[in-house]
């Protein structure tokens, strides 16, 4: 028996389906020189055919997350259909119990009516619209009316609990269009005793309607800057400038790095934002909001390096990248756009009684073992032992040999191994509320999450009997010794050599900038070939106990007041089984070590931003003895929403990289793009948080007066590893560009 299709089956085949017939049946040359009402009202029965207008009713098929999906191909392909209308009239009628909504959904399933509408008294754009209604007519004048011109009849917002409904080819009715951002497709209408007829909502339909909106106008607006950008992805392999594609630029790499990282963002995050909707989860006005909030810059900065990639041919009016950048732009600033969003956010955030950021749906296996992790932590790490543990200097508390043990006999540090090995094979979404819980305890890390995974991966039968026990029981931490004076990001340079003589290797050369120095091991690169060609091929990969005589240990502090050391290894011997995979093998061991690292780390930061953002949150929101509170502050609330909604966007990028481990395995590309993002969310939280705090919060550690010890000025100085460590943010650019664009190497 053949299996159902699973719902995001089905989405994709909706979007390949509507994909493929707007491409055979919709060119946007329409759009560019004014699409008749004959033309538009053409292909909206295209897509009644393809059964579209009823997604958002309670007679159709799909809700809110279908519809964005609709309105991003329409937005693709730069058609003015009226849809987003469409999804409006279904999403507000549907509970109506009046004969003229009932009337109008059964026109509009059936394609003999075309709906505009206009949120009239409510749309947040100042003088956008005025109308008054009287004995049934109403008078007025509404702008930004969408496509009214091909569209037989007008929805449009009276009140906050009625919408009136106006046949737009009756009498005392005028259309005008209406060109904006250089484009046609906005229309005033203009009342003048027209007849209407009024239809009562429940309360708070109308207010949530809005939020909708501006998340389908979103969804639309990330269709558009999506073509645009796979258009000038096009032209980055083709085109040859200085005698080579200009996609081989690392200018123009990062470029569009940044460009995928931000659509990607967005894509994600209207998704949750829908699925959330659709499933009655009171969260999704959050996740609708910071959708819009994100997107608004996000687009429309898409855009503008689109258009910066393209140079002069995406200026010229022929070439299809203008009409998306207009749609970007008008979609993304409509009904209040984010400034709104922005408002609604700052509420739900920041007033008196706001609950913060909404903790994530694991699963019931992962919420189960948030809680039971939550219980361990109340129980083993509370009270004076992790008081005396804060007292002690930051340099102090990189770790706790006494909690690494106790935590051991949990056999979480195993939380994602498989049982082979001892561990307990848990899903990622249960190592993400593993990590989320711990992060929320400020507990000191433990485990060695790298090196074991090689281990399992490369390592032999005796290597993983002899090391993987100690690690698994919290009593062995294991550094990394790949970064020397002259290989950092390019790990393929490095010198430390390792010669086999007899039974054992030989080890000389330096590393620097090793973190984890006192560790029991080291898990060390050293190249074992001086002439291979390419130069990686002559690496292998060894674990190196760090009591081994010839080792010099240079510990420096570094500026977010942890240690590192610079190590030195002279004719230090190893028996030959230190050897992890093949001799000149050990590219493959080190390059699958950091992927793993990469997928992972990118969701550890940002759950370490999510916790931050609370800790600032309860200082923002606390009230001084004149009961005033940081959070009265407009410019303040503006910079704690904005935070809020790039914190969701980075753990949209977590939740998905999970998910494609659940699967299988997380592409190196799609680690890289949680790693950049939430790196450098994590070093712009820190900059805000003194903006927002002022000079107490620079105060350290230990010093009198500082704001909860120094957390904030010290995240700061501590937010410059993310986004240096395990490969800068701009090697991962290239290698997004390269591995996830396809651009040339």
């Amino acid at each position: 028996m053949e299996a159902e299709p699973s719902g995001d089956d089905v989405r994709d085949m909706l979007r390949d389906s509507l994909r493929g017939s707007l491409a055979a049946q919709w060119s946007a040359d329409c759009v560019r020189h004014h699409a008749a009402a004959p033309e538009i009202a053409a292909i909206w029965n295209k897509l009644v055919g393809l059964g579209v207008a009823g997604i958002g009713s309670d007679a159709g098929e799909g809700g809110l997350r279908e519809a964005v999906v609709v309105l991003a191909e329409l937005g693709r392909a730069a058609c003015p259909a009226p849809m987003w209308s469409a999804v409006l009239a279904n999403l507000a009628l549907s509970a109506a119990q009046s004969d003229s909504a009932v009337e109008l959904l059964k026109a509009q399933h059936a394609g003999t009516a075309r709906v505009a509408f206009s949120f009239g008294v409510l749309d947040p754009e100042s003088g956008a619209d005025t109308i008054r209604v009287s004995g049934g007519h109403a008078g007025g004048l509404l702008r930004f009316v969408e496509a009214a011109a091909s569209c037989t009849h007008l929805l449009v917002a009276i009140d906050r609990s009625t919408l009136g409904l106006v046949a737009l080819d009756g009498e005392g009715v005028e259309i005008v269009p209406t060109r904006a951002m250089g484009a046609w497709g906005f229309h005033e209408v203009r009342l003048n005793g027209a007849s209407i007829a009024c239809i009562a909502l429940h309360d708070g339909v109308l207010d949530d309607l809005l939020i909708k909106a501006r998340l389908a106008l979103t969804a639309r607006a990330h269709g558009a800057a999506r073509r645009a950008f796979e258009l000038v992805t096009d032209y980055a392999r083709e085109r040859h400038q200085f005698g080579q594609p200009i996609g081989r630029f690392q200018a123009i790499q990062h470029k569009l790095a940044n460009g995928l990282i931000a659509l990607e963002g967005v894509r994600l995050v209207i998704d949750h934002a829908a699925r959330l909707h659709d499933q009655g989860d009171r969260d999704w006005r959050h996740f609708a909001n910071c959708a819009v909030v994100f997107a608004g810059d996000a687009l429309r900065r898409v855009s503008l390096e689109t258009h910066h990639a393209f140079g002069a041919i995406g200026y010229a009016d022929e070439h299809e990248a203008p009409l998306h950048f207009k749609r970007v732009h008008l979609d993304t600033i409509a009904l209040g756009g984010a400034r709104q969003a922005k408002r609604s956010l700052a509420s739900s955030l920041l007033d008196p009684a706001s609950a913060g950021l909404p903790e994530y749906d694991l699963g019931p296996a992962g919420n189960a073992l948030r809680d039971e992790v939550r219980g361990w932590l109340a129980r083993n790490w509370s009270g004076e032992r992790k008081a005396a543990f804060d007292r002690r200097p930051y340099s102090k508390r990189e770790f706790d040999a006494g909690f690494a043990r106790d935590l051991g006999k949990t056999g979480w540090i195993g939380l994602g191994w498989p049982e082979q090995f001892g561990g307990q094979a848990r899903s990622p979404r249960e190592q993400i509320a593993f990590m989320e819980t711990m992060e929320q305890g400020e507990a000191p890390r433990v485990g060695a999450a790298i090196q074991a995974n090689a281990l399992m991966m490369f390592g032999t039968d005796e290597q993983q009997r002899k090391y993987l026990p100690e690690i698994l029981a919290g009593e062995a931490m294991h550094g990394m010794g790949y970064s020397e004076p002259q290989a950092g990001s390019d790990l393929a340079a490095l010198r430390t050599s390792a010669v086999r003589d007899g039974e054992h290797w030989v080890i000389n050369g330096q590393k620097i900038w090793t973190t984890t120095w006192w560790g029991k091991y080291m898990f060390l690169a050293a190249r074992t070939d001086k002439d291979a060609k390419p130069p990686h091929a002559g690496i292998s990969m060894f674990i190196v106990p760090m009591d081994a005589e010839g080792i010099t240990i240079r510990p420096a502090t570094t500026m977010y007041d942890g240690s590192f050391a610079n190590i030195f290894y002279d004719d230090v011997r190893i028996s030959l089984d230190s050897l992890v995979g093949e001799v000149n093998g050990g590219w493959k061991v080190l390059t699958g070590a950091l992927a793993f690292e990469r997928g992972l780390v990118g969701g550890g930061i940002v759950l370490k931003v999510a916790y931050a953002f609370e800790q600032l949150r309860r200082h923002v929101m606390a009230k001084d003895d004149a009961g005033a509170a940081l959070s009265d502050d407009p410019i303040v609330r503006d910079k704690m929403v904005t935070l809020a909604a790039e914190i969701e966007v980075g753990r949209q990028l977590m939740m998905h990289c999970a998910d494609l481990a659940a699967g299988g395995v997380t592409p190196p590309e799609y680690g890289a793009i949680s790693k950049v993002f939430s790196g450098e969310l994590m070093e712009r939280f820190g900059e805000a948080a003194l903006y927002i705090l002022g000079m107490r919060a620079t105060l350290s550690e230990q010093m009198p007066g500082a704001i909860d010890n120094g957390r904030f000025e010290q995240n700061l100085r501590h937010s410059l590893m993310w986004v240096i460590s395990i490969g800068t943010n701009e090697i991962q650019r290239s290698l997004i560009a390269q591995r996830a664009l396809g651009l040339p190497r």
